[in-house]
């Protein structure tokens, strides 16, 4: 995990870095942004709330993943009116 802070739960804050599936050599460097690829496939959203917290690039990366996840319809945004999870769990209180 590449992290620059602990939020006010103390939870680490970072970007979760894997290594690319198809690395020959071993160790496989950590390359890939796991949270940008579940982003990109429509398996979770961009918190926009929060983009300041990351770099310009990352953010960047991350309003265009959702943004053509969105147009794809993919993972999440089959469902018509898929409910963020930020609303889904001030319903459940």
């Amino acid at each position: 995990v590449q992290w620059h802070k602990h939020d006010r739960y103390q939870r680490i804050v970072g970007k979760v870095m894997v290594a690319s599936p198809d690395c020959r050599r071993s160790p496989c460097p950590k390359t890939l942004d796991a949270g940008h690829a579940l982003v990109t496939v429509g398996l979770a959203w961009w918190y926009a709330k929060y983009a300041k917290e990351q770099s310009t690039e990352d953010a960047g990366r991350y309003e265009v993943a959702e943004h053509e996840a969105r147009a794809k319809r993919a993972g999440l945004w089959a469902d018509g009116h898929p409910v963020p999870p930020w609303e889904w769990r001030k319903g459940e209180r």
